[in-house]
């Protein structure tokens, strides 16, 4: 008879009432000496605050390339009818498109390119795979924003995650504006595991992709938090990037500017931190959600 091995939860939520743990893994793993392409002095930054904001990761003509390839996708009627795209609830137009490493090669190309790969080997220590992909795309007028969540509280819970082994990055494709719904983060938020109410509804992803409840901190949690920590707005030109932390407290707001926003989104997690079952979820999340194909990216 074989015997399921059992891995202790860290990170207990999804319980009866809202719990803070503080965070028991590292943040740069292999820090401060951790070989790669990024600077000690912007480690040590990551490792304080939990993001690092890079001003210029593509260049003008890679970003036209990436761009073009995110219209043609949002376009095609086989890609909107493909249950990796997610709608808007009230535009009815493609908000995000998930594994989207998997269905264009022109994104696969960027997962492995060594500038955005070999970041999250050295931020993570080890070989690395991709536990999600997407582009989200935010057209002008009334496209949608993200509550405040950690990714980690639901990558833990419905996944299966055991460590904050998991880092992501976000690549703009459009100008990022202070007015058109721009990535926020709590600085130093990454230190504390906030642990949510309530349990999971099965199949909750179905409704958490267009409008997230299960797995949201609660308001007073919330402003403790902000109140602690701050809240950094992310501006910048397309072909910037913004590492962070997988337990960075993070948001953004609805775009009802008439400038469009939309990024590369990739979710990169240590070979050594594969998925297990969910810790706090009655079914896994589907595979283009939370990957199980832990082939090291090369």
């Amino acid at each position: 008879m074989t015997t399921v091995p059992t891995v202790t939860d860290l990170y207990p939520s999804r319980g009866t009432t809202e719990v803070s743990v503080p965070r028991k893994d590292p943040v740069v793993w292999g820090f401060p000496d951790a070989p790669g392409p990024i600077p000690s002095g912007d480690l040590r930054s990551f490792e304080r605050d939990g993001f690092l904001a890079m001003p210029e990761l593509l260049r003008d003509d890679e970003v036209d390339v990436y761009r073009r390839e995110l219209e043609r996708l949002v376009v095609d009627p086989a890609i909107r009818a493909d249950e990796r795209s997610i709608v808007e609830p009230k535009s009815k137009e493609i908000r995000s498109v998930f594994e989207v490493h998997r269905i264009s090669e022109v994104f696969a190309r960027l997962v492995r390119d060594e500038r955005v790969v070999g970041r999250a080997r050295q931020i993570l220590g080890s070989d690395v795979y991709v536990h999600q992909s997407r582009i989200n795309v935010k057209p002008g007028f009334g496209a949608s924003g993200f509550y405040w969540h950690s990714d980690f509280e639901t990558w833990h819970a419905e996944d299966g995650l055991p460590h904050m082994r998991t880092v992501s990055v976000s690549i703009a494709l459009t100008e990022n504006h202070d007015t058109n719904g721009g990535l926020m983060i709590m600085p130093g938020s990454h230190r504390t595991f906030l642990g949510c109410a309530g349990a999971t509804p099965e199949d909750n992803y179905r409704q958490s992709l267009r409008m997230q409840d299960a797995g949201t901190p609660s308001d007073e949690a919330l402003t403790d938090m902000a109140a602690q920590y701050g809240i950094k707005l992310f501006t910048g030109r397309a072909g910037s990037a913004t590492w962070f932390d997988c337990n960075c407290m993070h948001g953004s707001g609805d775009n009802i500017t008439p400038f469009p926003r939309s990024n590369v989104f990739i979710v990169f997690n240590s070979v050594e931190n594969k998925a297990v079952e969910p810790f706090a979820a009655p079914v896994r999340r589907p595979e283009f959600i939370g990957a199980r194909d832990f082939t090291p990216v090369r």
